[in-house]
């Protein structure tokens, strides 16, 4: 390395995980033709990467908020596009990060492209999905199996069900990073977790019905109703609950479907909603090795179909619907249409929607790597998922604000909720 180079990361090298930084070279020759390596492993050993190539001014200095990629990863002013751009080594893998506990570390490097790509400086960013002072609590009460969140502080504090619950197992990322923003957060897992079967055959929402009770009774919730927030499969779940149990006051649906997809869902022992399933032929294989199966979901308005469409009309929250697109899994922008068509027929307002263009399926927290394709767990083969990783990025990033803007309104906290709680 060359002690002249210096390579910066600000405000500092720790920081969040949905948090942007600001890279910063120095010490570079006049004009200089250097290459940004950016990379990292996931929780399970997964190495991703990203690269870009950039010159640096008259005085020797660049900075990604200013000066634009000259070809690589991304071209263009991006300063977080190292993040969001990088690819794994091994296609069709999707960057795994679960446990909240582990911080997420990424080498930024810089190298020299007349020097057979010396490596000149590097610097460790340490994003942190867990911040300093929220709990983490694994949760065995009664059915429930999840973690809990709970921001530092007396509170109170807004609460928030984290349906990202199929796959299996349990995602703790998106539940932790709102918690760092001032949120109560259940990850809620439903099955492949702890003592939890590995796999279901029906979904009932009595047991969701126990989670927001159990949620509302923490000791630093304010709130007297509950948010939830879902993505793909879990968005038809997320209605469902909305619709039919109490004390949810916000729900954000994104990529979902406006039917119950694939798994009978009950209450009260008793049948809701029939699974609307795939037709498997119109799963198509392309040049990647992975599936389209954009159209591969049987028509929910179809008349055959109507029993498995959510009553949404039921529901007395505000609803989130967002949809992308360029969602490969199906036509999430449709869906979004239908329900607002259906809240409108029985003269409800209680939603709002928004589309990002040059999205695909998978809109998380933002600054990860994008992910075009990996293994579905519904349909067990590779697919893809759609989007611009540039777009996506921005959406993300947008999205992120906007999920946090709606439980915050829709969330009334009331101190007094809070006292004489076990």
């Amino acid at each position: 390395m060359s002690s002249q180079v210096r390579l910066r990361l600000l405000p500092r090298a720790k920081c969040f995980y949905d948090d942007p930084i600001q890279v910063k070279v120095a010490g570079l020759r006049s004009r200089q033709l250097v290459t940004m390596n950016a990379r990292s492993v996931d929780d399970k050993g997964a190495l991703f990467r990203s690269s870009a190539t950039y010159r640096s001014d008259g005085n020797g200095e660049l900075d990604l908020e200013r000066d634009a990629s000259l070809g690589g990863s991304y071209v263009g002013v991006e300063p977080m596009g190292l993040l969001w751009s990088m690819r794994p080594d091994v296609p069709h893998n999707k960057f795994y990060k679960s446990d909240a506990r582990k911080p997420h570390f990424v080498k930024f490097s810089v190298h020299d492209e007349e020097a057979e790509g010396r490596m000149l400086a590097e610097e460790v960013n340490e994003r942190h999905v867990m911040g300093e002072g929220v709990v983490r609590l694994p949760v065995t009460t009664g059915n429930i199996r999840g973690v809990l969140f709970t921001p530092p502080g007396e509170g109170p504090f807004p609460a928030v069900l984290d349906l990202y619950t199929f796959g299996g197992g349990l995602s703790e990322r998106r539940a932790s990073l709102l918690a760092n923003r001032g949120f109560v957060v259940l990850a809620l897992a439903l099955y492949g977790h702890a003592d939890l079967p590995k796999n279901i055959s029906a979904i009932h929402l009595d047991y969701f019905e126990e989670a927001i009770q159990f949620l509302r009774q923490q000791p630093k919730v304010g709130s007297k109703d509950v948010g939830v927030m879902s993505l793909s499969k879990s968005g038809d779940l997320a209605l469902s609950i909305a619709s039919y149990l109490p004390n949810v006051a916000a729900t954000v649906w994104i990529n979902g479907c406006n039917a119950n997809v694939s798994i009978p869902t009950y209450y009260k022992k008793t049948l809701i909603h029939p699974a609307l399933n795939a037709d498997q032929s119109k799963v198509i294989l392309t040049e990647s090795g992975a599936f389209n199966v954009k159209h591969a979901l049987c028509n929910p308005m179809a008349e055959e179909n109507e029993a498995t469409l959510i009553r949404i009309e039921r529901a007395t929250g505000h609803f989130l619907f967002v949809a992308a697109e360029d969602d490969l899994n199906w036509d999430s922008k449709a869906f979004v249409e239908e329900m607002e068509k259906r809240l409108r027929h029985h003269g409800k307002e209680n939603f709002e929607s928004v589309c990002y263009p040059g999205s695909g399926h998978y809109l998380e927290p933002p600054y990860g790597p994008f992910c075009p394709s990996s293994f579905h767990m519904l349909i067990r083969q590779y697919v893809l998922w759609g989007g611009e990783p540039r777009s996506h990025a921005a959406a993300e990033v947008h999205l992120w604000k906007k999920m946090q803007e709606i439980f915050r309104t829709h969330l009334t906290v009331d101190a007094s909720v809070t006292k004489g709680k076990l």
